[in-house]
């Protein structure tokens, strides 16, 4: 829970109320939305994430959708 709050917070942008509120919705439900941005942006996160995850051995899901 604390790897998903320090994401939100330092790829995401989020403030930490949000970022728990994100996560805790994160854990409810399965899923979350960090954000919208262009594909570009969007494509650059979700790999930041997964190489992040990667790196602390954390088996994070990252993906990004079509609005």
């Amino acid at each position: 829970m604390e790897f998903v709050i320090e994401i939100l917070i330092s790829i995401f942008d989020k403030s930490p109320p949000l970022a728990v509120h994100i996560m805790l919705s994160i854990h409810r439900t399965g899923s979350g939305v960090a954000g919208v941005y262009t594909k570009d942006i969007a494509e650059s996160k979700v790999r930041e994430v997964e190489d992040r995850a990667l790196q602390y051995g954390y088996p994070l899901l990252c993906t990004m959708e079509p609005i």
